[in-house]
């Protein structure tokens, strides 16, 4: 933020402008963590081929883009954005990942 900016500004504004400064930057993070979960989804499965043995690893990769994109839409929400069609289809957001949408990351679904 430049000087010029607070000096300019009663106190009420320059809160305003760093409020709003930290909701467009905890966005971003959580739209990266997203990108991230959803490329390691990806990446397992263009890695391993369909076979009983990999469906808990897969699984646990689920459930941990679910629990992203659930961060995601709720930091979204606080911004005011509130049309996630547009943010499953442009981040092509998985439908299994879009139902295990969770709070909750739970340690049995992390893998040590």
């Amino acid at each position: 933020m430049s000087r010029d900016f607070r000096l300019d500004r009663v106190p009420v504004d320059v809160l305003a402008y760093e409020l709003a400064e930290e909701r467009a930057s905890a966005l971003g993070r959580m739209g990266r963590v997203l990108e991230q979960a959803l490329a390691k989804l990806r990446e397992f499965d263009a890695a391993h081929p369909p076979s009983g043995a990999r469906q808990q690893a897969r699984r646990t990769l689920v459930k941990e883009a679910g629990h992203a994109l659930w961060m995601f839409v709720v930091q979204r929400e606080a911004c005011g954005l509130r049309n996630n069609r547009m943010l499953m289809r442009d981040y092509n957001v998985p439908g299994e990942v879009q139902l295990s949408m969770s709070p909750m990351l739970t340690t049995s679904t992390i893998s040590p």
